[in-house]
């Protein structure tokens, strides 16, 4: 780590520390990405890792693989997790999945926290991991909940973006530190498709088998029968050579049929689209990525 990186870090605790000034115990509403994880990391540098508590929520749309890294990366920091079991898929809007099923999905977890951890654990306060980058995006789904519950967003105020949380990441040796993104299964769900355990199901199955055969950075979107694979450009040609090992793949987990788009790995596949063909509304909080 250069002297940069370690100079940039300590200035990131230091502005955390002043944010959480009077907290004695905080939660972090911890997914195992690296935005929490940072987020995580330097409230334990900040407070100390007794004083933070992670809490996971956990439901179909968190991916095994997800959960168990999650809790990595808390075991990394010393800090105890708690799990929360949050039901989302049971509320009608976020099944319905407009483009504001994220900000349900958020609420859901907010509420939780709020009704069953906040006195049970004494915190005196929760943040979450939204980072300034996020914050630019019309396709982010927290602030509205967030807000709602006066939840905490210390990298906003930091004003850590991207860069900046990835490279706090590799100063922390976190696990996560170069992981790419990992959005929740629904975003590969087409907006206005009725979300539910079995697609999920099918998804993540799909995407742990493409993983065991070497494919790390990928999304595969649920059309009915048919299971879209987006892969980063440079994993297109190796993917044609490898279509039968895919194939079964993924017409295992469930799908009739296997597409591979040529447009390569896509960020706000869904709401984008939706975006574009209404640029107007300005709390659309979709998340796909």
């Amino acid at each position: 780590m250069t002297n940069s990186d370690l100079e940039a870090t300590e200035a990131a605790v230091e502005h955390v520390a002043r944010q959480l000034n009077g907290v004695e115990r905080l939660g972090v509403a911890f997914s195992g990405g690296v935005d929490s994880s940072v987020l995580l990391a330097l409230a334990a540098q900040a407070l100390g890792p007794d004083r933070v508590l992670a809490i996971l929520g956990v439901s179909p749309s968190l991916a095994a693989d997800e959960r168990t890294a999650a809790h990595q990366v808390a075991r990394h920091l010393g800090v105890p997790v708690v799990e929360i079991e949050t039901r989302e898929v049971e509320r009608e809007a976020y099944r319905a999945n407009g483009p504001d099923r994220c900000f349900h999905c958020k609420d859901e977890l907010f509420t939780r926290i709020d009704a069953e951890l906040v006195t049970r654990h004494r915190l005196d306060a929760v943040a979450y991991g939204e980072n300034a980058d996020d914050v630019r995006r019309r396709d982010r789904p927290g602030a509205r909940a967030a807000a709602a519950h006066r939840v905490l967003t210390p990298l906003v105020t930091a004003g850590l973006d991207k860069t900046a949380v990835r490279r706090i990441a590799r100063s922390f040796e976190l696990p996560c530190a170069d992981k790419p993104a990992a959005p929740c299964l629904a975003s590969r769900i087409p907006h206005y498709s009725i979300v539910s355990p079995r697609k999920l199901s099918q998804i993540e199955q799909a995407e742990a088998a493409l993983r065991r055969l070497g494919f790390n950075d990928l999304r595969v979107r649920h059309h009915g029968e048919i299971a879209r694979l987006e892969l980063p450009g440079e994993d297109l040609a190796r993917a044609v050579l490898e279509h039968e090992h895919i194939h079964r793949a993924v017409t295992e987990a469930g799908f009739r049929f296997v597409t591979l788009d040529l447009g390569g790995l896509q960020s706000g596949a869904f709401t984008g689209a939706l975006l574009e063909a209404d640029p107007t509304p300005t709390d659309v909080a979709g998340a796909d990525r």
